[in-house]
């Protein structure tokens, strides 16, 4: 297996069954940690993200976020390109977006200042294993292209991995924040 593509799959295949694993045992308050580490930054723009599947759900501590300040959730356009972010609050109308994940009703786009990223793995350093499609890397580094913006994977402890795949287009996280603990990388 020396092919690079041939390697995220085999490394996505065994984080996505120790997420799954980690998504069937959980607890109560998972998303406590990234209350606590939000509540520092009220009123600065965020997004959060529509948990889909075995995902790790921040919906508790985006509707805390959204009663100082505005939260969105990512909107795929299409492939290839940035995600945008809309507007959302907990009791807003949504729709269906592509993969399954919820996107509002009615968009209103702005540009958050800090990105709640799902992720499959993450490696100590601020690594992020993602789905593939790099929306996540494109539109990060647009978004730093423009002014800082925070990353924050957003995970189990059970999808930390040793050893990633990356590449030089993979943006790092700053934080990784999970049901037990907060990561904090770089400078």
């Amino acid at each position: 297996m020396t092919d690079l593509t041939e390697i995220k799959a085999a490394a996505r295949k065994a984080a996505f069954a120790r997420r799954k694993a980690a998504f069937d045992n959980r607890g109560p308050g998972a998303a406590g940690h990234l209350s606590e580490v939000l509540a520092g930054y009220r009123g600065v723009p965020l997004s959060g993200y529509m948990p889909i599947r075995t995902e790790i759900n921040p919906l508790a501590a985006m509707a805390e976020a959204s009663a100082y300040g505005p939260v969105g959730v990512p909107v795929i356009e299409a492939a290839g390109q940035p995600l945008k972010f809309s507007r959302w609050s907990p009791d807003g109308a949504l729709r269906e977006g592509p993969f399954g994940a919820q996107v509002p009703e009615v968009d209103d786009f702005f540009e958050p200042e800090i990105v709640i990223v799902p992720l499959v793995a993450f490696d100590a350093q601020g690594g992020r294993l993602g789905y593939g499609g790099g929306f996540y890397d494109r539109t990060l580094e647009l978004l730093r292209a423009k002014r800082a913006t925070m990353a924050i994977g957003f995970a189990f402890d059970a999808q930390e991995a040793e050893h990633l795949p990356l590449e030089p287009t993979d943006q790092p996280l700053d934080l990784v924040i999970t049901e037990s603990r907060v990561l904090s990388f770089g400078a």
